[in-house]
Formats: structure tokens, sequence, C-alpha cells
């Protein structure tokens, strides 16, 4: 056995995950035995059997017994019922936490959603069950410089500056550069290479996109809606969008025919984007 570096269950249970994902272990084959894994990975059987035992609990496993190796499951059907995004979000991101090589791309009108949803993943981090080698993201969000489709005052109004746009543009600020330094924090202690961009839409986007690992997309929809907010101590009257109320819905490249494209045509359009948009986001 190779002592040098015993992993553990979860770290086991991580990497097997991952050769799943990628396709090296297929529906339906059978895993190398317990023994051969416990060679491979310098452990004895016992951490094996608890790293398979973390697998069948996934879902990932199937005609697990004590007699032969398990065989690779079929991915289950995804729900038919969409999501809140925040609920929606959190576990497909810790999901995503899971492979070596985090990449989370996105576009939004505001990082909110994404910033609840990632502390999930980065207290599995600080508590030592997750431990990803390196995690990206690269987040589209609109520029300050726009017009915005919203939010917007229900009354323009007479008076000076654009006190509902002021506001969003805070909220904006605030809420991606707490994204950044909670990602940042997981570097500073753990030593995983970390990287987030922002960079500048030149346009309100109409829905939500997240693109988790290349392997999975979630699409919701803003629905706009009349209501009064707070900014400054008085009221505005405002048409805007609760981006932590849309509904997420998933597309993995695990899913059929038109899932798979979707997903694939999706990181295209969104690494076009990228490519051309150079101007990065100003968050002071």
């Amino acid at each position: 056995m190779n002592g040098n570096s015993r992993k553990s269950p979860q770290e086991i249970a991580d990497i097997l995950r991952e050769r799943i994902r990628a396709g090296e272990l297929r529906v339906g084959e059978r895993l190398p035995t317990q023994a051969e894994l416990a060679e491979e990975f310098g452990v004895e059987r016992g951490v094996v059997r608890q790293a398979l035992r973390i697998l069948a609990d996934d879902g990932l496993l199937s005609n697990v017994s004590k007699g032969s190796p398990p065989r690779i499951a079929e991915p289950a059907p995804a729900s038919d019922e969409p999501q809140p995004a925040v609920v929606g979000l959190a576990p497909r991101l810790t999901e995503a936490f899971s492979a070596p090589h985090v990449r989370v791309d996105v576009v939004s009108h505001t990082s909110e959603t994404l910033m609840v949803a990632v502390g999930e993943p980065v207290r599995l981090i600080h508590e030592g069950r997750l431990r990803p080698e390196s995690i990206e993201f690269r987040v589209l969000l609109p520029s300050r410089t726009i017009n915005l489709a919203f939010p917007v005052p229900v009354d323009e109004g007479t008076g000076d500056g654009d006190p509902v746009h002021e506001r969003w543009l805070r909220m904006r600020n605030a809420q991606a550069q707490v994204l950044r330094h909670n990602l940042q924090t997981v570097h500073h202690t753990h030593g995983i290479d970390v990287r987030v961009t922002f960079r500048a839409l030149p346009f309100t986007p109409p829905v939500k996109l997240y693109l988790l690992n290349g392997q999975e997309a979630l699409m919701g929809y803003y629905l706009l809606a009349r209501r009064e907010e707070e900014c400054d101590s008085r009221s505005l009257d405002v048409y805007d969008a609760l981006g932590s109320q849309s509904l997420l819905f998933s597309f993995t490249r695990q899913a059929g025919r038109r899932d798979r494209a979707f997903v694939a045509e999706s990181q295209k359009w969104f690494d076009a984007l990228w490519e051309t948009i150079t101007t990065d986001l100003t968050l002071s």
C-alpha cells in the first residue's frame, strides 16, 4: 500500500464521483473490487467501504452487496418541479464543489442568490468535508452605466438623480464583495487556488444562468412585480424582480439529448460573451 498520504472516505468518494461525472466509470459498469481500491488509495478496506456507502447514499451506485463490486447507477431523473433559486442552487453548488477543479459561470442581475447559496460549500470546505484543488467563478452582472430594464421607478418623477438605480448599485456591489470575500477565505485558510472575476454586462439579463463545471445549467426567469422598497428613510414605488424567488430549471449532460444540447450551447454562449466583454466590474 501507498501509505504516504492516506485519504479519508469522503476524499475517496469525491474522486470516484468525479470519475463517474467525467465518464471514466460508465453507467452499468462495475467498480473495481474493494481490495483493488484499497491498494490504489493506500487505505484499509473499511475506509473503502465507507466511501462506497457515501456514493450509495448519493444514489450513484446500484447492486451494493457484499458479494460483488457495485455497479454505477443510472442517474436519477430530475424532479419535474423546479425549485426556488436559493433552495435549488445551494445543493447543486455543493455537488459541483466535490470536483477537484470547480468552475462556476454566472449571468445574473445581482449576486444575492449566489452569495447566499455559496455559503454551504464554503462551510463544508472549512469543516474539511470538501477539498477542491481550485475554484474559479466568472460572473457577469449589469454595468453601472446602462439604463436598467429593472428595477425602475413606477413614476419617473423630476427629482435629481435616480435613487432606484443607486440603491440597486449599492446592493450589487455589496453582494459581489461578500461573495468574493467568502470564496477567497478558503484560499487564505486552506491554500486552495481561488479566482473570482466580475465583468460588466452591457444589458439587463432577462434570466439568471448558472453553469456548473460545464456539466449542469440552472436557469431561472425573472418575473417583474410592483412593490415598495425602503431607501434612505423613504419609500420607493418600483417595478422589480425578486431573483431569490425565481424558479430554477436544471439541465444536465447526464440527462437526455435536449438537456445535453442546452448545457453545451449555454456554455458556448457564455464563453463567447465572456471573451467579448473585456470590462471588469467596478465594485466601489
